[in-house]
Parts: structure tokens; sequence; C-alpha cells
């Protein structure tokens, strides 16, 4: 399946990261919180790139970057936006299986940009959020020296007393949108989304082998 994301490059992809967290139970009143976690994220990941011994072995990375992820990360809400008509006619056993390899490849993607990129700063935009509001939009830009600002909006409801992200803008471009279109396209191509989770869970197994390449 061809990249659904290379016109962004591996700078914006490492902003999937921080768009994934989810505020803590019980602290969705304090309208800063998103930004605040998405700050916490960016300086941990700093924080650890530090450690250049720590960076070369791939597989580490992969589960250090898995480790911050999966906690904070619903796929169950995720997975049914990136395949949309497709999910509805999905069995259960394929709806499973696309939410686990479209977690691997969202991880293996985050850990290849977590690599590469070890200086960046975030620019929040003033965020207001009214009263009784259930979604709002976290704008940002991700910084880095030489490199032209990459806006990053982070689209978010509230639920149960935490605010999530459920789509992601880079540059104006909604990522849930792309990932659809370019899964759809693959379902057309081979035929079924069975082939095409095969399909990616066989570039998965290779990537990692290959070291997140």
């Amino acid at each position: 399946m061809r990249n659904p994301i290379t016109h962004y490059a591996l700078l914006s992809s490492f902003a999937l990261l921080f768009a994934l967290m989810s505020v803590n139970e019980g602290m969705a009143d304090d309208p800063q919180l998103p930004q605040q976690v998405i700050q916490s994220v960016s300086d941990k990941l700093q924080q650890r790139l530090k450690d250049k011994s720590f960076t070369k072995d791939f597989a580490q990375v992969n589960r250090f970057v898995h480790s911050v992820i999966n906690p904070h990360t619903d796929f169950n809400q995720i997975a049914p936006l990136v395949l949309g008509k497709h999910w509805r006619t999905a069995t259960t056993g394929e709806r499973d299986r696309f939410k686990q390899e479209f977690e691997t490849l969202l991880i293996r993607i985050y850990s290849r940009a977590f690599v590469e990129y070890t200086d960046w700063s975030i620019h929040f935009r003033p965020l207001e959020i009214p009263n009784e509001a259930t979604k709002v939009i976290v704008r940002t830009e991700v910084l880095q020296p030489g490199r032209q600002p990459v806006e990053v909006n982070y689209r978010m409801f509230l639920s149960k007393g935490q605010w999530k992200v459920y789509d992601i803008m880079i540059d104006g471009v909604s990522l849930v949108t792309n990932y659809r279109t370019s899964f759809n396209e693959e379902i057309q191509k081979k035929g079924s989304l069975s082939d095409v989770i095969d399909d990616l869970a066989k570039r998965n197994t290779e990537a990692l082998a290959a070291k997140g390449s």
C-alpha cells in the first residue's frame, strides 16, 4: 500500500504521536490542559532522545513509543473513522485485525520519526473553550530550525470527562480522511478488506524486521 502521508514528510509524522493523547479524567474543566498534555509528551520525547545509544536500537525505540501511545489511544474510535463505510460491513475478526495492524503501522511511523527528528518545539495558538462545549480544535505549529513551520491542528471531543482527539489536520489536510482514501483505494484494487489487512500485516512484519524503514 502506498504511504498516505508522503507529502507531509516525516517532520509532520511525529506530530501524530501527540495527537492521540487524552486528558486525565477529572481534569477536563481546565481549557489549557489539552495543550499541556501535548507539551508534556514533547518534553518527554526530547529528553529520551538525548541518549543516542537508545535511538540506535529501533526495536527498543518502537517498544518505548508503543508504551507512550498505547495507554492514551482509543483505536476503537479511530479505526472505524479510517475505514469509513467498510467498517460497517467488516466482520468482527476483520475489525480486530485491522485495529491491530493499523496501530502497528502508526507506531512504526512514529518510531521512525522519533529517531530522525531530534530538535523541535511546539507553538500553541490561543485556545478558548466555551462553557458546555464538547468539541474544540487545538491549533499549533511544529517548529524545527531551518524548516518551515508545520501547522498541526487537533480536533478533540469531550467524552466521560476526558478530552480526546478524533482527527488531526496537518497543513489543512485531515489524516483520517487521507488514510480513509488510501485504504478505500486499496480495497477497491484488491477486492476485499481481508486482502488489504493481509498486505498491511505483511508490510508491518517486513518493515519491523528491517528496523522500521
